[in-house]
């Protein structure tokens, strides 16, 4: 069985109430390249926490620190303020946020949270190119601590209609200090008779449902993650769970037990992207290895329901032991014949086998989606489906253009676009902005979807679908940002002509402060943020814009490109806005439009955050400009949270691809944006 580690997504508060710390302090000098752990005091060749790069500190892995001149706290007397009162580090600690801190000067105070979930701060009292000479101290917690407790491979966060655990399921707990730091716990095994075990690592979990406790087994125990199989005598309600290690309970986490949660597993181990699906002969398909409609396919995850004959070893299941939680799944909006649901054999993992639909919509990210008899979705996934190679034609992406950085540890990608805007005004009204805008950057890491822009389902949903992205809120209630690390390249002089003349894009870097230093970004823009662009530069009637870029002569670069973004006749427009402004969730969101071309196609997002759950959810559909209407179904509104967010309408051109030195793919669009603010009920 494949192990899912799942990595944390967000930055979370660790002090706790009646926490026991133990200091760590030292006065390191760190050399250029040079990495330190912050929880030991100890160079590191790999999983620290801070590098030293010449120019300024980079935080490594989910580290992060803050700057705390700019608050008025500087030099040995605040230093010794802060580091001798947890509380006093705490207060601040919701304003750890940079990834990298420059420039540095001495008597600076940088506050940070290690890779272990601990806080501390720093005072700098040498600064050269070549070394860092500095004060820290580190509170390190020994008390366990939870910070979530997800199903393994849906990953859906507390406050969703979908979320929570199941009997049967295999689950994560997320934190510090749950098991030991030093140890790392091997899979446990379950074959040949072996039984999963109570106490891992140093770590029991308790289960607690009104009076009735339960005790999971484990898969693995480590320092900041647990995995475990909920015993199918779990009762069902609102219960908490507890972690003890070494003698010291955590904080009681509220959890929900509900009879059947199920969470697909993706490729990735995510919980979002491609599905993890196979064939029946255990061949995996993929981008390159698409899914003939009419195949029936193999996929795993778990939370169906409860079977205490598999809640600690291997049985092997058969067609009695069915589970039959889901009431459909729809693939592409299409829905599939489920031909079985229910154990797979090893604790806490369950298969859906299915048969792709004949009609179903054929490209490299079709949409995935189960649905429970109450409406309940799983969490949203995609397949590739076709023949061999996957293929979007209408969207133009293939899944060569898809893999074709796969292995590299970065690539490097260009976008322009021409953008024509309306969104809702403070006053009521609206307000409609027409520019122009260039992106080139060198890319390393996962980008997480948080953008409204459509320009996220380029390469990332296929026509007829629609997938959902939810997440939970930050410790300061905003939203969680992307991991991604970019490098800006220096594209050299951008130019857009159309049928009312040429216009330049100017690097942002030269208007504004704030992107001092930085290549990559251009746009039509003057210095206080309004485009320069002519309100009529795109004419209803459309019409064909070609972009030209003389290539960068400062490196990092990209050599000389030309293409173009052709607008349709008439420009689309959104018929029945006024109507869809209050979403019903628990019923299906019709949307209607007239214009655009053939050819061209309308993407449907929306989002909506609930502050008090802590909750956020957003969700993007693709239909084809022709059909003129597209029904957002009750299941991908229902996994939104109730609240209050935006409703959006985009008629976005096919991507034309270009060439240039210094980039490994290279698109332009065209957009069409209608933004109105909603109401989700």
């Amino acid at each position: 069985m494949r192990r899912f580690l799942n990595p944390a997504i967000a930055i979370v508060m660790l002090a706790i109430p009646g926490a026991v710390f133990a200091n760590v302090t030292g006065t390191p000098t760190l050399n250029s390249g040079q990495t330190l752990s912050l929880d030991t005091g100890t160079v590191v060749s790999s999983g620290g926490d801070i590098q030293f790069t010449g120019t300024g500190i980079s935080f490594q892995g989910s580290a992060a620190g803050q700057n705390l001149s700019p608050f008025g706290l500087t030099g040995a007397s605040d230093f010794t303020g802060i580091t001798t009162s947890q509380s006093t580090l705490t207060a601040i600690a919701t304003n750890i946020t940079s990834t990298s801190i420059t420039p540095l000067t001495t008597n600076q105070i940088i506050a940070y949270q290690t890779n272990g979930g601990n806080t501390g701060a720093l005072l700098l009292t040498a600064v050269s190119s070549s070394a860092i000479t500095f004060q820290f101290v580190t509170f390190v917690s020994t008390t366990p601590v939870i910070t979530s407790v997800l199903n393994n491979y849906g990953l859906v966060p507390a406050g969703f209609s979908n979320s929570g655990i199941s009997p049967g399921m295999l689950f994560i707990i997320k934190g510090s200090h749950l098991a030991s730091a030093t140890s790392v716990s091997s899979l446990q095994s379950t074959t040949g008779g072996a039984m999963l075990p109570t106490l891992l690592n140093g770590a029991t979990v308790k289960v607690t449902v009104g009076s009735t406790s339960v005790s999971p087994a484990f898969y693995y125990a480590e320092n900041v993650q647990l995995a475990l199989v909920l015993p199918s005598n779990t009762p069902l309600g609102a219960g908490t769970v507890t972690v003890t290690y070494n003698g010291q309970p955590s904080n009681a986490f509220p959890v929900q037990v509900t009879a059947s949660a199920f969470g697909f597993a993706a490729s990735s181990g995510t919980g979002s992207g491609q599905a993890h699906a196979q064939d029946l002969s255990y061949g995996y398909y993929s981008y390159n290895r698409s899914i003939p409609p009419g195949s029936t396919i193999r996929l795993i995850g778990s939370g169906l329901g409860g079977d205490p004959t598999r809640d600690l070893q291997y049985v092997q299941p058969s067609a009695a032991s069915a589970i039959n939680a889901l009431a459909h799944v729809y693939v592409g909006s299409v829905e599939a014949s489920i031909f079985y649901q229910g154990p797979e054999g090893y604790p806490g993992v369950d298969e859906v086998d299915l048969t792709i639909p004949a009609n179903a919509p054929t490209g490299c990210n079709v949409s995935l989606v189960g649905v429970t008899a109450s409406g309940a979705s799983t969490n949203f996934l995609t397949l590739p489906i076709g023949n061999g190679v996957c293929e979007d034609p209408g969207l133009g992406t293939t899944g060569n253009t898809i893999t074709a950085p796969s292995g590299q540890t970065s690539y490097s990608v260009g976008s322009v676009d021409l953008i024509q805007s309306t969104v809702p005004t403070t006053g009521g009204g609206t307000q409609t902005t027409q520019t122009a805008e260039a992106d080139f950057f060198s890319v390393s890491g996962i980008t997480i979807p948080t953008s409204s822009s459509s320009s996220s389902s380029i390469g990332t949903l296929s026509l007829g679908g629609c997938i959902v992205v939810q997440s939970g809120l930050t410790s300061t209630g905003t939203v969680p940002t992307s991991t991604v690390t970019t490098t800006g390249l220096n594209a050299g002089t951008i130019t857009v002509t159309g049928p009312a003349g040429m216009a330049t894009l100017v690097p942002l870097s030269t208007i504004d402060p704030g992107f001092a230093g930085t290549a990559g970004i251009y746009a039509t823009l003057d210095k206080s943020g309004n485009s320069t662009l002519p309100a009529s530069f795109i004419p209803t009637s459309g019409g064909t814009f070609q972009f030209q870029g003389t290539g960068g002569t400062i490196a990092p670069s990209v050599g000389p490109f030309t293409t173009q973004v052709v607008f349709s006749t008439p420009l689309l427009t959104w018929t029945n806005q006024a109507q869809d402004a209050t979403v019903t969730r628990s019923a299906g969101l019709p949307i209607t439009w007239a214009g655009g071309s053939d050819g061209t196609y309308v993407v449907i997002s929306g989002s909506s955050i609930a502050t008090a759950l802590s909750a956020y959810g957003f969700f993007t559909c693709l239909a084809p400009v022709a059909a003129h209407q597209f029904t957002v179904p009750s299941y991908v509104l229902g996994a939104l949270p109730a609240g209050t967010g935006s409703l959006i309408v985009e008629n976005e051109t096919v991507p034309q691809t270009f060439t240039a030195t210094g980039i490994d793919f290279g698109y332009a669009i065209g957009l069409l944006s209608y933004e109105i603010n909603a109401t989700y009920k």
